[in-house]
């Protein structure tokens, strides 16, 4: 095979339609673009939405709700998750580095312990947010739970 030999697979192109090159194409005359109106002349753009003059439904529908700009977006790890993690590894810390050698977050979002499950190793846990439950949960074991 060389590159001067490669053609497309047989049935995969297709040749572009001229329009607008006479009546004898087939395709002259009004070029496939109906009669007069914005459609049929150049520069035409349809706006996002429109619905050929009824009313869109982005204005029929009401307002609602409000964005929080100071709401803060966290990563949720488990206790069993930590359980987990410090029984496969051996770990007496757990921190930000930790969970991202795990490959649980990738280190640029906030992460936030919650108390689901069981924490049975005494660990030192590191993170931006604890839960009320697994921050009790890690000191009942006589663990540390120290926000970042």
């Amino acid at each position: 095979m060389k590159l001067n030999n490669l053609k497309p697979a047989k049935g995969s192109t297709h040749s572009r339609r001229r329009i607008g090159r006479g009546p004898g194409s087939g395709l002259g005359g009004t070029s496939t673009r109906g009669h007069k109106g914005a459609k049929a002349r150049s520069g035409y753009k349809k706006k996002v939405g429109f619905e050929g003059g009824q009313m869109p439904l982005q204005r029929r529908l009401p307002k609602s709700g409000f964005k929080n700009i100071n709401h803060k977006e966290y990563f949720a790890v488990n206790l069993s998750t930590l359980q987990k993690l410090a029984e496969e590894k051996s770990l007496t810390k757990i921190g930000i580095n930790e969970l991202v050698a795990a490959g649980l977050t990738n280190g640029k979002e906030l992460v936030k312990i919650l108390g689901n499950g069981e924490l049975k190793a005494k660990v030192e846990v590191e993170a931006n947010a604890f839960s009320k439950t697994a921050e009790e949960a890690i000191k009942a074991v006589g663990g540390t739970a120290t926000i970042i």
